[in-house]
C-alpha cells in the first residue's frame, strides 16, 4: 500500500487542500484529508497523469521525420518517444498515426504511458501521410479500412479529412474525402464501438466531419489557399454539438522555426484558438508531438501554457488534459481523475498550476499505476 500526501490535489475537476491519496494494487483506494502517509511530497500539487490526445510516436521530431521512418529500429525509437512522454508527466497518449500498427505492440507496460492507438491513418491514395500505409478510396474502401483496424484492436479511427503540410501534393485547405465517404467511415467505426476523429484544416472539412458524425476533430483550423479565415458561425455550430475539438497547442523552445506557410498563419491560428474558447467549444489538447523540432515528445505542458497565455482559464485547461481528455479517449471510467477505483496514474508538480501553469513543466514525481517512474 502507498499513501501519498500533497499540499494540493487536483482531482480532474477541482482543487482540494491537504489530501492523502491511498493506492492499492495500482489503483486509488481512498482520498482523505488526514491520516498517515508513506510518502509526504510537501508543497506540491498532485494531479491525474496527463493525457495527450494526439501524438505520433513513429516521428522523431527531427528535420526529416518521414525519411527517418525508413531507418532500422523504428519500434525502439517509438519506445523511447513514449518514455519521454511519461517523464513529462503524460501517462496516457493517443497515437493518431503510426506505421504497421507498431504502437499497438510496443510492450512497454508500466515503463511507458498507456498507448491508445489508431494505427495508420485512413487517407486517399497518395493522400496526406500515405507513407504510413493507410490508403483507402471510396465508401467501400474506407469501410474496409475501418474493419481492418477494428480487427487489429485499435482504440480509435483516424481519418485524414483534408490534406496537410507534411505531404507533397496535398494541401491543408483542400478536402481529401467527400461527405459520403466520411459518413461511411463514421458509421462503420460506430458499428464497431469505436470513436472516429478527423484531421481537418479547413472550414469545409470541419463541416463535413461534423455532419458525418465524427466524435472529435483534430486541429480544427481554418486554412484557405492564401490565408487563414476563422469561421465564427461554424465555431458556434461546434459549440452546440457533442463534438470535441482537439486543439493543436504547444511549441517547445527550438532554433528551428515553423514552416513559412505556418508562420504566415500564426496570427489567424491564435485568433481561432481564442474564438473556440469564447464560444465554449468542448476541447482537449492534442500536441501532434513528433512532427517537427518544436514538437518534441513530452511537449504537452507547453500546450497547456499556450492556451492559458491566450485567455483560457487554467482550471479548464487542466480539465482538458485530464478528465475531459479521458472521456474523449473513451477511458474516462478509469483515467483522468483521482478517485477511488481509478488507475493510480499520478503527477506531482511544485507549486500550484492554477496560479502558474508553467508548474506542469517541472514534474517532481510521476506514478504509473501506483509505481514511481524512473
Amino acid at each position: 500500500m502507498l499513501a501519498i500526501r500533497a499540499r494540493r490535489l487536483f482531482d480532474g475537476r477541482e482543487m482540494h487542500d491537504d489530501q492523502v491519496v491511498t493506492v492499492e494494487n495500482g489503483r486509488v483506494a481512498d482520498i482523505a484529508g488526514d491520516g498517515p502517509a508513506t510518502v509526504d511530497l510537501g508543497d506540491v500539487t498532485l494531479l491525474p497523469g496527463l493525457i495527450d490526445c494526439h501524438v505520433h510516436l513513429a516521428f522523431d521530431a527531427g528535420l526529416d521525420v518521414v525519411g527517418t521512418l525508413e531507418q532500422p529500429g523504428l519500434a525502439d525509437r517509438m519506445r523511447s518517444a513514449a518514455r519521454r512522454h511519461l517523464a513529462a508527466g503524460v501517462t496516457t497518449v493517443r497515437d493518431l498515426g503510426d506505421r504497421d500498427y507498431l504502437a499497438l505492440g510496443l510492450g512497454l507496460g508500466l515503463d511507458g504511458p498507456e498507448i491508445l492507438s489508431a494505427g495508420p491513418p485512413i487517407t486517399p491514395p497518395k493522400g496526406h501521410c500515405w507513407f504510413l500505409g493507410g490508403e483507402a478510396a471510396g465508401e467501400q474502401g474506407v469501410r474496409e479500412a475501418v474493419r481492418e483496424r477494428a480487427a487489429r484492436g485499435v482504440h480509435v479511427i483516424k481519418m485524414m479529412v483534408t490534406g496537410g503540410e507534411m505531404t507533397p501534393g496535398t494541401h491543408s485547405h483542400r478536402l481529401q474525402y467527400g461527405p459520403a465517404e466520411l459518413k461511411a467511415a463514421a458509421d462503420e467505426a460506430h458499428a464497431h464501438g469505436l470513436p472516429i476523429t478527423g484531421h481537418a484544416h479547413c472550414a469545409e472539412g470541419i463541416t463535413h466531419a461534423l455532419e458525418a458524425g465524427f466524435d472529435s476533430i483534430e486541429h480544427c483550423s481554418f486554412f484557405t489557399e492564401e490565408s487563414y479565415e476563422v469561421d465564427y458561425g461554424l465555431i458556434a455550430r461546434l459549440a452546440a454539438s457533442d463534438v470535441v475539438v482537439s486543439l493543436t497547442a504547444g511549441l517547445a523552445p527550438s532554433p528551428v522555426p515553423p514552416p513559412p506557410r505556418i508562420q504566415q498563419r500564426i496570427a489567424g491560428m491564435m485568433e481561432g484558438l481564442r474564438a473556440i474558447n469564447a464560444a465554449g467549444v468542448d476541447f482537449v489538447i492534442g500536441t501532434d508531438a513528433g512532427i517537427a523540432p518544436p514538437k518534441p515528445h513530452g511537449v504537452l505542458p507547453y500546450g497547456a501554457e499556450m492556451l492559458v497565455e491566450h485567455g483560457y482559464a487554467a482550471v479548464d485547461v487542466l480539465r482538458s488534459i485530464t478528465s475531459v481528455a479521458a472521456r474523449a479517449c473513451r477511458v474516462g471510467e478509469r483515467k483522468g481523475s483521482i478517485a477511488p477505483g481509478f488507475d493510480a496514474d499520478l503527477l506531482a508538480v511544485a507549486g500550484d498550476p492554477l496560479a502558474d501553469i508553467t508548474a506542469l513543466r517541472r514534474p517532481l514525481a510521476v506514478y504509473r499505476m501506483g509505481r514511481p517512474s524512473a
